[in-house]
């Protein structure tokens, strides 16, 4: 019975070997993706997706793929929590930028380090300087969702400290560019990327219009935000911010219970992604109208919210100062001399950070108390209150005290964290114990019993036979079966130290080693320390310890155990 093999079989054929080769793609790419997939749908902030992370970045570590690397880095900016992490992990990724020699990916992780600032420290200089390096990166590439985005960025920067002529320039082009792109038939995370940028530009114009005096086009803009993402949750944080500008408006229309109103709206996803900034703003606005409707207890509550924020962050925007202002004037009515000092002393601060930070608008803000009336008002409530001055007096020596304390603390902290570095990198590098230096011939005792001898020793060192008690050279060179002196001679030229000091830096680490490696040590005493490594005493120990390592045990330890509790800590779910 013969076989008849049909046409359509050969063409079945054809298909399984031309897509081999996309199967074989799409598995080099799996162990990325199978990682990706499990926490890329996570928000923003989660810690809970670190772990995933931080398995995608070993992985990329340990193939050497950079590109990969960076993008692990970048993801672990979106889902730590913690603004000093972020700030770690931004400046890693740089580093693993400059290993891809890639313009693009350059590009991109200047732009996160840039955000980082930005958005988590509000520091606007050092985004600008990381933008900016960026932006010189992004010209050597096509990616015009980067470079929009970057000018996007740029933008917002230059309206923080004033230039809204400038920024708006910015944001009418990322405002036509993000509103196309968003039309196209292109992937989705694209299409969100290009509607939030969309959403952005366009309340980034909004603000710009009501700083330079043209609050027709800032509502128009507004409202036509508000229209986009009322009710929609995956614009719920571009929503909060069209609302601010609404609440804001209404204030300067006199509507302050919609004011009000609105603003408190504003702030409930305002401070869900801790935009303290904006978070200042809605709480002045909110002060302000509720000091127009004559309830000057709660305007005074908000106002004190800013000065909280100022408090924690070190930050304020020039148009919020007049708080300050209100609450001195509210005081002084109230005859309360101790919260109008208060308040004054934390208005020459803000004009000194503002001066800083905002030189541009410093010049152009309308002051009701200049720097000089401060002052003197200061002066003049210190003088009034003799127990306030001395209060004040005794708490600048003590705060000159910690002050010296602090510093004397800090360096001596800094040179143990740096020793404990140094101990832990010879640690991980495995050269805690100098390897045996064979580079030139230093005896004249034959080579072969040369070589058999070193070779005992790299035994007597692996089997730890450093750790019996009271060995000596002459009971090892019985063990070795050879004479004191070769043996003696032998250490001293290969291992570069005489037998005693050779079998205490053998014993120091190796419980060094185990204090790295075996957390139940962390918690032994001193004592049973020296016992486990085969030193009598304790005080020998340490000094032994201190001076073979640069660093005493009890920091050692210590050290050790705040970054067991860092480790943990960025693990948790």
């Amino acid at each position: 019975m013969s076989i008849v093999i049909r046409p359509y079989f050969y063409v079945f054929i054809l298909l399984i070997v031309l897509v081999q080769p996309l199967f074989a793609q799409k598995e080099g790419y799996s162990g990325y993706y199978l990682i990706k997939r499990e926490y890329e749908n996570r928000a923003n902030n989660d810690s809970s997706a670190l772990p995933l992370i931080e398995k995608y970045i070993a992985k990329a570590k340990g193939e050497k793929n950079y590109p990969r690397l960076v993008e692990g880095y970048l993801d672990a900016i979106q889902y730590s929590p913690h603004p000093n992490a972020k700030l770690k992990y931004a400046d890693s990724a740089i580093l693993a930028a400059n290993l891809t020699k890639n313009d693009s990916i350059l590009s991109r992780a200047y732009l996160h380090k840039g955000i980082v600032y930005y958005f988590n420290f509000k520091k606007y200089k050092l985004a600008l300087a990381e933008y900016m390096v960026a932006y010189e990166y992004s010209k050597k590439t096509n990616d015009q969702y980067h470079k929009n985005r970057l000018a996007y960025l740029i933008g917002v920067v230059k309206s923080y400290i004033g230039h809204y002529d400038e920024a708006l320039v910015l944001f009418k082009q990322t405002k036509t560019f993000f509103e196309a792109e968003s039309r196209k038939n292109i992937n989705r995370n694209l299409i969100y990327g290009n509607i939030r940028g969309y959403y952005n530009s366009l309340h980034q114009m909004a603000v710009c219009y009501r700083y330079i005096g043209i609050p027709k086009s800032a509502d128009s803009l507004t409202n036509i935000g508000l229209s986009l993402t009322t009710g929609n949750k995956d614009f719920s944080q571009e929503y909060g911010y069209f609302l601010k500008e609404k609440g804001i408006s209404q204030y300067y229309e006199k509507d302050y219970q919609n004011s009000i109103k609105s603003l408190n709206g504003s702030l409930i996803s305002i401070a869900s992604v801790d935009d303290f900034a904006w978070a200042t703003v809605c709480y002045s606005y909110i002060g302000k109208s509720y000091q127009e409707l004559g309830d000057h207890n709660k305007s005074k509550l908000y106002f004190k919210k800013v000065d909280s924020v100022f408090q924690k962050h070190n930050f304020i925007l020039p148009e919020l100062r007049n708080n300050y202002e209100q609450l001195i004037t509210e005081y002084r009515k109230e005859n309360n001399p101790q919260k109008e000092l208060y308040y004054t002393t934390q208005l020459i601060k803000a004009d000194s950070t503002i001066g800083q930070d905002f030189a541009y608008l410093s010049s152009k803000i309308h002051r009701e108390y200049d720097l000089r009336d401060l002052r003197e008002e200061k002066m003049r409530l210190e003088q009034n209150s003799t127990v306030s001055a001395w209060v004040n007096r005794t708490l600048g020596i003590i705060a000159g005290i910690l002050v010296i304390a602090f510093v004397v603390k800090y360096r001596a902290e800094k040179r143990i964290r740096e020793k404990y570095r140094i101990v832990e990198q010879k640690i991980l590098n495995g050269d805690l114990v100098p390897s045996r230096d064979e580079s030139v011939k230093k005896s004249d005792i034959e080579k072969e019993i040369v070589d058999d001898l070193l070779d005992k020793l790299d035994d007597f060192e692996s089997n730890l036979g450093f750790l019996e008690s009271g060995i000596t050279l002459n009971k090892l060179a019985l063990k070795f079966d050879t004479n004191h002196t070769y043996l003696s001679q032998i250490i001293n030229e290969y291992k570069g130290n005489n037998f005693k000091r050779y079998l205490v830096e053998l014993r120091i680490a190796y419980i060094t080693k185990r204090l790295y490696q075996e957390e139940k040590l962390l918690s032994y005493k001193i004592e049973t320390l020296a016992e486990e490594c085969g030193i009598a005493s304790r005080s020998n120990f340490s000094d032994l310890f201190q001076e073979i390592n640069g660093i005493r045990p009890k920091d050692f330890i210590r050290k050790r155990w705040e970054d067991i509790a860092r480790e943990k800590k960025a693990f948790e779910v």
